[in-house]
Order: structure tokens, then sequence, then C-alpha cells
């Protein structure tokens, strides 16, 4: 049918929790970062501009810690679904542990860690990795660091979400969607679920699973048990249909 979502396509809708094995902390529950911050001190426009040296400060330990951190078990087994399967990866998550797992198409609704941009040019982008700023360095560009010329190329409070509607044409299209690690308080991020065609496959993977979407299948433990369980009945299905069409 020309409605259907496409059976070879499948979605990851992924949250802060499912990068959380892998050492970096998540944000909402009762040990998150915004338990521990000031959230419009750390993560807005308005907290910037009264003390850019603290903001980068915050950011740049979070980018240390993220590069040192390695893809858990949940990251390797959706980039291996690749092997059968198109996957676009939605991630709320700003760490680069999804690429480095092996995913190749991951779109980042709320920023990358490992990125700052201009303040006066917000789309000229300088990955920076692992790379530390003082008042000594030199900016991405060559020049001077000025702190108040470069920000974290993340999403703050406040701050329109870029991607949302290429995020909901993916989700739309999907035959499978995983959603794994958000808590799906976030918003607008959250809406996007509703993108998802009736008819697709969908599954929710969660520890604590206070409430599971409509038309979700729960699928309840750590997201490094789950996911791999989850993807590899997804891959055995693929080569039990081939084997049968083989046969046929």
């Amino acid at each position: 049918m020309k409605d259907a979502p496409n059976p070879n396509k499948v979605v990851v809708f992924s949250g802060a929790g499912l990068s959380q094995a892998s050492g970096l902390p998540t944000f909402r529950d009762s040990l998150g970062l915004w338990q521990q911050y000031d959230v419009l001190q750390l993560a807005s426009p308005i907290g910037f501009a009264k003390n850019p040296e603290l903001v980068h400060q915050f950011y740049q330990e979070r980018r240390l810690r993220a590069h040192q951190a390695k893809p858990n078990a949940a990251h390797l087994a959706i980039a291996a679904l690749e092997q059968h399967y198109e996957v676009v990866v939605v991630t709320q998550n700003v760490d680069d542990l999804h690429e480095r797992a092996g995913s190749s198409q991951v779109i980042h609704l709320h920023g990358k860690l490992n990125e700052l941009r201009q303040t006066r040019a917000p789309y000229v982008v300088y990955p920076v990795d692992d790379q530390v700023f003082t008042e000594d360095s030199t900016a991405p560009d060559g020049m001077p660091w000025q702190p108040k010329q470069w920000r974290p190329n993340v999403v703050w409070f406040g701050e329109q979400v870029p991607f949302l509607t290429k995020a909901g044409e993916h989700l739309r299209d999907a035959g499978k969607v995983m959603v794994v690690g958000s808590s799906l308080e976030v918003e607008p991020a959250a809406s996007l679920l509703s993108y998802c065609r009736q008819r697709a496959a969908k599954y929710f993977v969660d520890l604590t699973a206070r409430h599971c979407p409509t038309g979700f299948y729960l699928w309840q433990g750590p997201a490094i048990e789950q996911v791999p369980k989850l993807v590899n009945s997804w891959l055995n299905s693929v080569q039990v249909d081939n084997s049968l069409n083989e046969v046929s």
C-alpha cells in the first residue's frame, strides 16, 4: 500500500539513558546533571551572556568526559542493524557515541558537545573533540580565544530545536521504531513520536517504565541488555525470511 511504512527502515530514538552505561550522567533522574547545577545558569543564552567562562568550563568538562567514554553494547547493537536495515538514529544526546559505534545516519536534535560555533555566525561550526580552551589558547579559526565569541554547538533552554521536521519524516516512513533511554519528558522532541505510523512495529526500551507510549511494546530492563536482545530478534527474523525465500 502507498501509505504503508517501509518495512526495511528502522528509526531509533535515543536519550541520555542510553549513554548512562558508558559513564555519562543523565539529566532528569535523582542523580542527573540538572539536580546538581542551575539549568539557566549553564544552559541558556542568558546564562552564557552573564558568565561565558563558567559555561565553557562546564561544557568543556562534559566534552572531555564524553571523549573518554566508549560506546556500550546498546550503541554497538544499534549500529549492527545496518547489516540488514536502513537505520536512522534520532538522538537527544550530544555525545558522539552512536557515530563511534558505527551508526552512519545520526540526527542530533540537541547539537553536539564536540563542536563549537561562532556566536556572530551561528552556522560556522568547528569540531574540537578533546581540545581544552583557556585564556592563552588559540580559537579554532586561529584567532585568540575569546569566550564571548564562541559557544558550544548545543541547543539551550529557550532555543529552537533544529531537524525536527527531518526527524519526523524519517519516523513517518519507518517500519520499525525503537525508543531507548529517553524519559519522553522533553519537548518538542518527545512529540516526534506522533509521526509514527500505526502499522509500524514500535518498541519502548526502558529500565523503570513509569509509562509506555500508546501503541508501543515494552521491553523493560537495562538498555545494554534489552537493546541487543531486540536487535538480535530483528536480525534473526531477516535471516529466517531470507532462508525461506531461497527455499521457495
